[in-house]
């Protein structure tokens, strides 16, 4: 595995490049606003007539254009949209003006991938991927430090998509913590199955169904929420800080003996794991994406009604009124509506 960092970049690259972000959501927000106080002169976001997102890139004073000006107008063309509209989107807006030579890129490598996007060959394709949401890749720039990123090339028509990819990598951030070369296959298909397996499917589903447990069983639901909900941040933490070893060891005895006696109790590691298998085997089949784009075709009845369901659950309400009681939270949030 080789490890870049802003030593091996050459950040006057990007500099010198018309960079045109498309989308304004998390990661958009992110990437305009740190690579115009990385000093590329040329920034603007590219947006469809009427998006939600404008007046907050308007208040952070950057160029908006339409998503077929931006290509007509670019250099690099870093492509933040949702994944399941990025096909069409290239199709129709991109693909009939995007210049001669230009370099299109991606913070995720589902669409190239998985095929659901084939570039033309005259075009560098690269991917900078921070692992970390936009809000974080934000603020850890902010503080002079920078999120850690993946980077990868699939497609160099240019002989320098690499050294392109690691300028624009140094712009936002990654190269002062680290920036890790890969493929489009190994982020995507870890990508899926993290997020699937541990990080949203595995972990909610795992606080669900304990916070229903103790909820069924008489107590009440605001002990049900701080234990099973609102202290996942501490633990979470202290993985986070020193990994697994650094959290058995600031836990209690008590704590820690419950850990190994129940937690393979709760999740088998042989029966989750054949499970998680499946997982990977619906991702790098191409099954999953088949499924989630065929679902969006329709309209996602599904996908919101699943969202729905979640969103009408006790769990939310009992969160929103124990978090009104901590106003630290509020005050230290990520994610802040009005700007991201």
């Amino acid at each position: 595995m080789r490890v870049y960092y802003d030593r091996d970049a050459n950040v006057t690259m990007i500099k010198g490049r018309k960079v045109a972000v498309v989308g304004y959501g998390s990661q958009g927000h992110a990437h305009a606003l740190n690579l115009r106080d990385s000093g590329v002169a040329e920034v603007a976001v590219a947006l469809r007539p009427g998006s939600a997102s404008a007046r907050k890139a308007e208040a952070e004073s950057l160029t908006l254009l339409s998503p077929a000006d931006a290509a007509r107008w670019a250099d690099v063309m870093m492509v933040l949209a949702p994944d399941e509209v990025q096909a069409e989107l290239y199709q129709r807006d991109l693909a009939p003006h995007l210049r001669e030579g230009a370099a299109l890129a991606f913070a995720h490598g589902l669409n190239i991938h998985f095929r659901l996007i084939e570039p033309r060959p005259d075009l560098d394709v690269f991917m900078v991927a921070p692992k970390g949401p936009g809000h974080t890749v934000r603020a850890e720039y902010l503080k002079g430090g920078g999120v850690p990123c993946l980077v990868a090339v699939a497609q160099n028509a240019s002989g320098t998509a690499m050294d392109l990819a690691l300028s624009y990598a140094s712009a936002i951030g990654g190269g002062r913590s680290g920036v890790i070369e890969t493929t489009f296959r190994e982020e995507c298909e870890t990508d899926l199955f993290g997020e699937q397996a541990v990080l949203c499917g595995g972990l909610t589903s795992l606080i669900r169904a304990g916070f229903e447990t103790l909820v069924e069983a008489g107590y009440a639901p605001e002990m049900a929420y701080f234990e099973c909900v609102h202290e996942v941040k501490l633990i979470v933490d202290l993985i986070y800080e020193g990994g697994l070893a650094n959290m058995r060891y600031s836990v209690s005895n008590t704590a820690e003996y419950g850990d190994y006696l129940s937690g393979p109790r709760v999740v088998p590691p042989e029966k989750t794991k054949k499970v998680m298998r499946q997982v990977l085997e619906d991702i790098q089949s191409g099954r999953f994406v088949h499924d989630w784009m065929t679902e969006c075709r329709v309209g996602q009845p599904l996908f919101k009604a699943q969202r729905r369901r979640w969103a009408e659950h006790s769990i939310e309400e009992v969160g929103n009124r124990l978090r009104g009681m901590m106003p630290w939270i509020g005050a230290g949030r990520l994610v802040d509506k009005n700007k991201n």
